[in-house]
C-alpha cells in the first residue's frame, strides 16, 4: 500500500464457474461445504492502484500497481468502472505493502538507488467498522487470514506499534491478522462487505523475490478462492429461506342470499 494520497482504484469483477476449484493448481477443501451457489455469487476485486499513479515501489523498482495487476490477472479478472454501480456480495482489494519514509534505507541495485526496508514482512487484512455490512467485512477477513495461515503465510504485527503513528491500526483478530482500518475509502464506502489485502511487502528484499514467483501467487490466489468458497457458503446458511405462501381461502360470494330450504314439519306419531 502506498501512503501517498491516490485517486479510487481500478476495480474489477470475478465471475465464478466451477472450474475454479483447479484454478490454482490444487482442489477445493474436501471439507468446504457445498451450499455456495457459484453462479450466482458475485465479487468484486480492485487492483489496487492504476498505471499513473503506480502506489508504491518495491526495492527493485518494480510498481506496486504490476504486482497487484499480475496477482489480480492471475486470478482471471474482467474490469468494471465501479463496485457499487453493479450488485456485488464481496468486494476485495488486493494490495502489496510498503513502509513510511523513516524506516527506507538505500542500495543499489543493476547500477541504480532504490530504497528497501527489510523489516516487517508478512501480509495484512484491513476491515473498516463503517462498512455497511461490517460483520461480514469481519467474517471474510478472518475466513482469508485462516486461509493464508493454513498455507504457511504469517501476517506482520507491526500495525500494532506505537512507532507507526498516524498509520498504527487496531488489530481486531490476533489469530488470521485482520486489522481495523476505518477511514480507507475503498472499504468505508462499498455497499457490500469488503476487505482488503496486502499480500506481502514488496519493498522487503526478500519478500519482493517470493512474491514475484508463481508459487507464492498460486498460493495466494487459493487461498483468496477457498475464503470466497467458504464465505458464500456462510452467508447462504445463514440467508433466511423464503417463507412459503399459504393458499389464499375461498372468495366469499357476493350477491342474493339463497332462498331458504323448506323443511319438513315433523311428523306426530299416533
Amino acid at each position: 500500500m502506498s501512503y501517498r494520497a491516490v485517486p479510487l482504484v481500478i476495480l474489477a469483477m470475478l465471475f465464478w464457474q466451477s472450474a475454479w476449484q483447479t484454478a490454482w493448481g490444487e482442489a477445493a477443501s474436501p471439507t468446504q461445504p457445498d451450499r455456495c451457489n457459484r453462479s450466482a455469487f458475485r465479487v468484486m476485486v480492485d487492483v489496487g492502484h492504476t498505471a499513473e499513479v503506480p502506489g508504491a515501489t518495491s526495492a527493485r523498482g518494480a510498481t506496486e500497481y504490476a504486482f497487484n495487476l499480475r496477482l489480480a490477472k492471475l486470478i482471471e479478472l474482467k474490469r468494471v468502472a465501479r463496485a457499487n454501480s453493479l450488485p456485488a456480495d464481496l468486494f476485495l482489494s488486493i494490495h502489496h505493502d510498503s513502509v513510511p519514509d523513516a524506516f527506507q534505507e538505500t542500495w543499489e541495485y543493476e547500477g541504480q538507488e532504490h530504497k528497501f526496508c527489510d523489516r516487517f514482512p508478512g501480509h495484512s487484512i484491513f476491515i473498516s467498522n463503517d462498512n455497511a455490512d461490517r460483520k461480514g467485512s469481519l467474517l471474510y477477513g478472518r475466513l482469508l487470514g485462516a486461509q493464508l495461515k493454513a498455507r504457511g503465510f504469517t501476517y506482520t504485527p507491526h500495525y500494532t506499534e506505537a512507532f507507526m503513528g498516524n498509520r498504527r491500526r487496531e488489530l481486531v483478530d490476533a489469530e488470521t491478522g485482520v486489522y481495523r482500518y476505518d477511514q480507507l475509502i475503498v472499504l468505508k464506502h462499498t455497499k457490500m462487505p469488503a476487505a482488503l489485502l496486502e499480500a506481502g511487502s514488496i519493498i522487503n528484499r526478500e519478500e519482493e523475490l517470493r512474491l514475484a514467483t508463481p508459487e507464492r501467487q498460486s498460493l495466494i490466489g487459493a487461498a483468496v478462492t477457498d475464503s470466497i468458497v467458504q464465505f458464500c457458503a456462510a452467508r447462504a446458511q445463514h440467508k433466511p429461506e423464503p417463507v412459503a405462501r399459504q393458499p389464499s381461502p375461498p372468495a366469499k360470494r357476493i350477491g342474493t342470499p339463497a332462498a331458504a330450504t323448506p323443511q319438513a314439519s315433523p311428523i306426530k306419531r299416533q
